[in-house]
């Protein structure tokens, strides 16, 4: 760091001005220098001079530039928007608005004026009689411990806080004044209030007049009636002596603030009509309250939002100039609030319709009881947002009640009879296990409280646009306030049969179609002589014979998708597996069933690309970032859309958007896809959603355990993801399943969403050939056209150029492809036999 170095141009300024006035003497002195004791006193000053210059200069060496406060930037929080604009959030430490000079009431000023520093505007920064009488109270206080009166002006005050620092001790003072000295000469008296008003700290968490305004009247400070102001002016001295909540702190606040209001009217900045009418108010302060957002809207979406940014700007301010908690950044955010409450809220009763029946899962945290009951649970943080349900600490109990008490400092009753449900980890209700310390969740019953659960299991949910990548809603588990632990970004889960789709776009990448015959039936690998042979079997056991791929898809048959992946090559699929974006596998046919791990975020991205003809999207919990000036500075080749807005438009056709990802997948295999797992909700494993009556595609996944149930799929437009599992993993019990579990969660918060968007079909890329097959047996059809039936017998399917099944066939064509699928199958076997490390425990997978 470099060094810090006194300001040479201040000080020789001074030294000139200091010379020029001992020439002035000495013109004066000269007729009567015969004179002693004229002499004497030359001698005198000029030594007092030599002595106040060195001094100054002691002093002043190290000192900051004062000019640097030209371009300081108090601390501002960073505000996120949601989709429709509005905001939203805010990440903050320091609650502060920065305002302008002209912002800040006449009135305003000159109450603070009046308690801090009223002749702000005829001193140069350093008020001498003040000073003096500040040195006199110091001198006398030495020995006692007590702290002297501060005696500084408003410029010194702005010295202290942004350039100096609080020490306390007669060296402070003097660097004070010296810089005060300075600021006066590169400010102007406006700006130096300016930065005063946006800076002082008054209580509450409040840093500057606006947010304080905010905090304690919650109006803005053009607002304010002149016993508020008067209020407000106060707070400088030392807010904690003037707190409204404390009875001593009211009566102190009273006395001051009239005392100001006093200092007014003997200013002759108020009438004494005014002031008698402005005393007789009262204080009128309001409850203390947060930052003015919901600090329960999007807790799991926020934090996201949050590590996001962190991981960009940085965190604090000496991490640059655009950090997080000082930065001022306006960050846009695709949030939902009306999407995010149906996800958080379908989600959380998934949850409880599993947990049901299973008992009480335990306190969900403990405080020590001898420290204060109504602080240590208040500084916990744990809180739920549900049903009217709170967390409350258990203060004590007995063979009947319970005494329970709440962070607002407000206390109740839980009965015995409310709380018997079985506790799941000791046996026994649940009441008898409550110790003075835990933690609970209370629902009002009455006149008392009745416990309450947060569910064991867990799980996670995003939904996404599938055009632009935009997440609109988020969820990661019961309520953020509980545990920050995000599921549907951080928590790393096999997929199950949710994979599928992409180990079918990597065998219709390579040679097989919608209606390619796979063999449902028994498959065995060689692992090795260690561990012998493997065999698949189906979630539900048995084997169908030779049935389509589409078929196998719909049904989500084990066997088919391990035959598939083999023929078409392990190291085929987890190449389109990574390009999609779920993850980095080695090829072994056990990630063929989703034996690898990903989060919910990536294989609701990776779908969303399928219904985006293949073409890459990134997901997005940040549309733009801009700046405290309003510059965007994220993304970094950010363009500005000329023309977008009304007042701009010349009436030509409106700009579109080109697209931003590259074509990570054939347009046309990602249709087929698609258009193969629509089956999965008509007639396959996802049929409670078919009663929507539209277009939508998903699959359904169901781990080895089972241990996780998923439901990835959506519409053209909007994509989403269930996943449900403990985060420990262990067995969801024998009928869990993805389509029991996962796909009416997605369907209880897709649905209102779904019904105000139009019925849009999926739609074809070109080259796409549509021809009409039989469902089963997957022969072309004539003369036959598709039913509105669920399960017809004859559908349309989806064929690449010169793919689609022919009238009629040469037999020497049909030699060759019968040779062909030997070749294929032949090497397949080959590689089985070295596929040792094929998880042992993955024959279960659906």
């Amino acid at each position: 760091m470099e060094e810090a170095r006194p300001d040479t141009a201040s000080s020789s300024s001074l030294a000139a001005r200091l010379r020029r006035r001992a020439d002035g003497i000495r013109e004066r002195l000269a007729p009567h220098w015969d004179r002693r004791w004229v002499r004497w006193i030359a001698i005198g000053l000029g030594g007092l001079m030599a002595a106040f210059f060195l001094f100054w200069l002691i002093f002043a060496r190290g000192l900051p530039d004062a000019a640097t406060l030209l371009e300081y930037e108090p601390p501002l929080p960073t505000i996120v928007r949601d989709v429709n604009g509005q905001p939203v959030h805010s990440y903050a430490r320091e609650r502060r608005v920065q305002l302008q000079y002209s912002d800040y009431p006449p009135l305003l000023i000159r109450a603070y004026l009046s308690a801090e520093d009223k002749t702000f505007f005829d001193h140069h920064g350093v008020d001498i009689p003040g000073f003096f009488g500040a040195v006199l109270d110091y001198v006398t206080k030495i020995g006692s411990g007590q702290r002297a009166k501060g005696g500084s002006t408003i410029t010194q005050q702005v010295a202290k806080n942004l350039l100096i620092g609080d020490e306390y001790s007669p060296t402070r003072k003097v660097k004070e004044m010296i810089l005060a000295y300075r600021m006066e000469g590169v400010l102007t008296k406006q700006q130096i209030l300016e930065l005063y008003l946006n800076q002082i700290f008054l209580g509450r968490n409040a840093y500057g007049v606006q947010a304080a305004a905010r905090a304690y009247f919650d109006k803005d400070v053009a607002d304010l009636k002149l016993h508020e102001m008067a209020y407000l002016a106060i707070l400088p001295k030392g807010p904690a002596n003037y707190r409204p909540e404390s009875p001593t702190g009211h009566q102190r606040a009273l006395e001051r603030r009239n005392w100001a209001l006093g200092e007014m009217a003997k200013n002759g900045w108020i009438t004494e009509a005014q002031r008698s009418e402005a005393m007789a108010q009262p204080l009128g302060t309001v409850q203390a309250h947060g930052s003015g957002f919901d600090a329960r809207a999007g807790g799991y979406y926020m934090e996201e939002v949050r590590r996001r940014l962190i991981e960009r700007f940085g965190e604090k301010a000496e991490d640059g100039p655009n950090s997080v908690y000082a930065g001022g950044l306006w960050v846009r955010s695709p949030y939902d609030p009306k999407m995010q409450e149906l996800t958080a809220t379908a989600l959380r009763n998934g949850l409880l319709r599993f947990d049901a029946g299973k008992g009480w899962s335990g306190p969900v945290g403990k405080i020590d009881i001898d420290r204060g009951w109504q602080r240590e649970l208040a500084a916990s943080y744990v809180g739920v947002d549900y049903a009217g349900w709170r967390v409350a600490a258990v203060i004590s109990r007995d063979s009947s009640s319970a005494q329970i008490g709440f962070a607002d400092g407000s206390a109740g009753t839980l009965p015995a009879g409310a709380a018997q449900m079985p506790y799941r980890r000791a046996g026994g209700p649940a009441f008898s296990s409550l110790k003075p310390g835990d933690l609970i969740v209370v629902a009002r019953n009455g006149s008392s409280w009745a416990l309450r659960n947060i569910p064991e299991v867990s799980g996670g949910m995003v939904v996404e646009e599938t055009h632009s990548g935009r997440i609109r809603a988020m969820q990661g588990g019961f309520d953020s306030r509980l545990s920050s632990y995000n599921r549907a970004t951080q928590a790393m889960r096999q997929p199950g049969s949710t994979i599928k789709p992409f180990v079918y776009a990597a065998a219709l990448d390579n040679g097989m179609t919608p209606a390619s015959i796979i063999v449902d039936g028994p498959l065995c690998v060689y692992q090795g002589a260690g561990l012998g042979q493997k065999c698949f079997r189906n979630f539900s056991g048995g084997s169908a014979g030779p049935q389509t791929m589409r078929w196998g898809v719909e049904q989500s048959r084990n066997l088919m998708t391990v035959r598939a992946a083999s023929q078409t090559g392990m190291d085929r699929v987890v190449r389109t597996i990574k390009a999609m974006g779920i993850g980095d596998y080695q090829p072994y046919l056990s990630f063929a069933l989703g034996a690898g791990e990903t989060t919910v975020e990536r294989m609701v991205n990776a779908y969303a690309m399928l219904a985006n003809h293949g073409r890459q999207l990134f997901p997005k919990v940040m549309d733009y970032v801009q700046d405290r000036h309003g510059k965007v500075i994220w993304p970094l080749r950010w363009r500005p859309c000329d023309g977008c807005n009304m007042p701009n438009w010349d009436g030509k056709p409106m700009p579109r958007f080109g697209f931003e990802g590259r074509q990570v997948m054939n347009p046309m295999t990602a249709y087929q896809v698609v258009h193969i797992a629509e089956g999965v909700i008509q007639r396959g494993t996802a049929t409670v959603l078919a009663d929507l009556d539209r277009p939508l595609f998903g699959k359904t996944g169901t781990t080895n355990g089972p241990t996780n149930v998923w439901f990835v799929g959506g519409s053209p437009d909007l994509v989403a993801g269930v996943y449900i599992g403990y985060d420990q993993p262990r067995s969801l019990g024998g009928w869990a399943q993805g389509g029991r579990v996962a796909a009416p969660i997605w369907k209880a918060a897709m649905a209102p969403v779904l019904e105000t968007m139009p019925k849009t079909p999926f739609v074809a890329p070109a080259g796409i050939r549509m021809v009409t097959i039989d469902r089963r047996s997957g022969k072309r059809v004539y003369g036959v056209w598709p039913t509105d039936d669920p399960k017809p017998a004859v559908i349309w399917e989806a064929f690449k150029p010169e793919t689609e099944p022919r009238r009629s066939i040469r037999k020497e064509e049909v030699a060759a492809q019968e040779r062909a699928a030997a070749r294929r199958e032949a090497s397949a076997q080959a590689r089985q036999r070295t596929d040792s490390d094929f998880l042992q425990d993955q024959g279960g997978i659906y």
